[in-house]
């Protein structure tokens, strides 16, 4: 299926969905540097994330075909960094793809792009002599520096504009346009999406649509993701497949949070970051533990990482067993800044996994609650009580389910059965026939079944009848 958000990320700013203002404001200062140099060398582009500004930058570097260089919170973004790649590029010309010369007088360009600039932080000269070297020591005068000599484009992208100019920041209000990106309507994002399904080919229901518009908050990104997961191996998408999408946000925290304790040292900032987090600890260990070997690739490193994490489990532990719960404040100081302290590296992973223990026990969940929903339907028919269904029915309902093709597709009408709960009756041996059973419309009329005098058959022969008759 490949990842919608790539795959529909706009080429041209004619696709930004929402943000017209912007768009207008944003190709007028495009335009500036083709007729020369303008006043206003870099336009920072302000707003949450998810509504379109690293897009945007992307579109008008394709529009007006400038070639591209990005910076962004995966780099280490100090002034010698800095430096090196954005000020050199911003002084010299360009070449085309072919490496051919574009001199700027005749239109050749270069955009340069420093995404999420508010995370650069000037911190103190003590921190970078002890080692810490992952600090921005002197990203923003290095920033300054490059936009007063600039010959070409420059763009900053930020979520928070006066994490930006604060601190030695300041004289960047004066240097660069700002252009504010807002929220999109949500029936702008609804249309964006309907759009998608169709491109798709999936059939999913209106309400859907709008309640991911709804729920997104303006974030694109966020909507397309929440749709695309919804789509994933299926092409009828009803209202019941939005209950997936609650788990789906505090998978998302969780993700941010992990970021957050991989890729900084700085415990206060990690704290104040984490403390929102409403999750158990001992998930959240779960998660980390998970992750670490992904993330740490130095032996050293990963050894004082589970260091870290076996004794924020032995708190868990003494929390447990004497309830008292103050414990946990220790765990979790543990678990996240010994953890992020632990490092003496910088690593670029940015994918992380469920945890395998969790994964278990949510398809064990979803599987009791699909096999719940099945024996409630089958009572209903069958007039008997649940725990008969569960105990008796269900067993030889799934047997002739899986055997008998035109069986199955009487039921999936009979029964109105989900996908899901199709996919629990085959299981994995005989999941080849999900498509055929979901396809078929026409209840198929049942071949007649010969008795056998086995007691068991006759059990097999009755059931099955007996829900045909209803």
């Amino acid at each position: 299926m490949g990842d919608w958000t790539e795959k529909y990320k706009p080429r041209s700013l004619d696709e930004i969905v929402g943000n017209e203002r912007a768009i207008i404001e944003l190709r007028k200062w495009a335009n500036s540097w083709v007729i020369g140099k303008p006043k206003e060398k870099a336009v920072i582009l302000s707003g949450k994330p998810g509504v379109g500004k690293t897009s945007s930058a992307l579109a008008l570097a394709n529009d007006f075909g400038w070639t591209v260089i990005e910076l962004n919170t995966s780099d280490a973004r100090n002034a010698e960094k800095i430096k090196k790649v954005a000020t050199v590029g911003s002084l010299n010309e360009t070449f085309s793809d072919k490496g051919q010369f574009i001199s700027s007088k005749h239109g050749g360009r270069k955009l340069i792009i420093l995404d999420e600039a508010d995370n650069l932080y000037e911190k103190p000269e003590e921190s970078y002599k002890n080692g810490n070297d992952l600090s921005d020591k002197g990203g923003k005068k290095a920033i300054i520096e490059t936009i007063k000599t600039t010959n070409q484009p420059i763009i900053l992208i930020v979520n928070d504009y006066y994490g930006l100019i604060k601190g030695g920041g300041e004289a960047l209000k004066e240097m660069c346009k700002l252009i504010k990106f807002y929220e999109p309507y949500p029936n702008l994002i609804f249309n964006f999406l309907k759009k998608i399904t169709l491109r798709e080919g999936k059939n999913v229901d209106p309400k859907v649509l709008q309640t991911i518009a709804d729920r997104c908050k303006g974030d694109i990104r966020s909507a397309l993701n929440d749709l695309q997961s919804l789509c994933l191996n299926r092409t009828q998408v009803d209202v019941k497949s939005l209950n997936v999408l609650g788990y789906r946000d505090r998978e998302k925290e969780i993700f941010d949070a992990l970021r957050e304790i991989f890729k900084t040292k700085n415990i206060k900032a990690l704290r104040d970051s984490i403390s929102h987090l409403d999750v158990d600890p001992k998930i959240i260990l779960l998660w980390i533990n998970e992750n670490i070997p992904l993330e740490y690739l130095d032996i050293n490193d990963l050894v004082n990482g589970y260091e870290a994490i076996s004794k924020a489990d032995i708190f868990l532990g003494r929390t447990a067993k004497t309830q008292n719960y103050s414990l946990w404040s220790y765990s979790c100081d543990i678990m996240n800044g010994g953890v992020a302290t632990s490092k003496t590296h910088d690593y670029t992973n940015d994918k992380y996994n469920f945890p395998t223990w969790l994964k278990e026990r949510k398809d064990i969940k979803i599987s009791l609650e699909i096999r719940e929903i099945i024996s409630k339907k089958l009572s209903k028919i069958c007039h008997n009580s649940g725990k008969k269904s569960k105990e008796f029915f269900l067993q030889y309902f799934t047997y002739l389910f899986r055997n008998d093709i035109n069986f199955a597709i009487n039921m999936k009408n009979k029964l109105d059965l989900s996908e899901p709960e199709i996919k629990y009756l085959l299981g994995d041996e005989y999941k080849f026939r999900l498509k055929e059973i979901l396809t078929s419309k026409v209840v198929v009329p049942q071949k007649t079944v010969s008795k056998e005098k086995t007691k068991e058959k006759d059990k097999k022969e009755n059931l099955q009848q007996s829900l045909l008759d209803f």
